[in-house]
């Protein structure tokens, strides 16, 4: 018999992008763990134009994937307006948007492994490489 998993927030109808976690706690450990950047992606996924044009240009693609499994743990913060979130992710959204002080969307932050914010990124031209490329500028320790 499957074991049942505790993260109800990584179940398929609230579930994020492939690859990508929607508990921060969860995230956070891992990030520490395996001594990675931890990416938080605070977007509007089913409303905001420039959130959805970073999904499809940047995140989607194989480069930026690859990149992320190596050096980047994936966080996705989501304010969705056509589905429902259940409360509990809602309140850890609402908690992280407001800590980061988000004022728009998309709004990329990122935290090195003991969860210092070392950097904010918005949508960036020019596909993977070149977000890629921003990335590689922060420092990792």
């Amino acid at each position: 018999m499957a074991a049942k998993s505790p993260e109800v927030a990584e179940s398929p109808s609230v579930a994020a992008k492939l690859g990508w976690l929607t508990s921060y706690e969860q995230a956070e450990q891992k990030a520490k763990a395996d001594n990675k950047l931890l990416l938080l992606d605070f977007t509007g996924s089913d409303w905001c134009g420039w959130c959805i044009k970073i999904d499809k240009e940047i995140f989607s693609k194989p480069a930026f994937k690859e990149y992320a499994s190596k050096n980047l743990v994936l966080l996705e913060i989501d304010f969705p307006m056509r589905r429902q979130v259940p409360a509990p992710l809602k309140a850890q959204n609402n908690k992280l948007a407001a800590k980061y002080e988000i004022q728009g969307f998309p709004t990329i932050i990122v935290l090195n492994g003991q969860g210092k914010k070392v950097a904010e990124l918005g949508y960036v031209e020019g596909g993977p490489a070149a977000f890629i490329a921003e990335l590689e500028k922060i420092p990792k320790g």
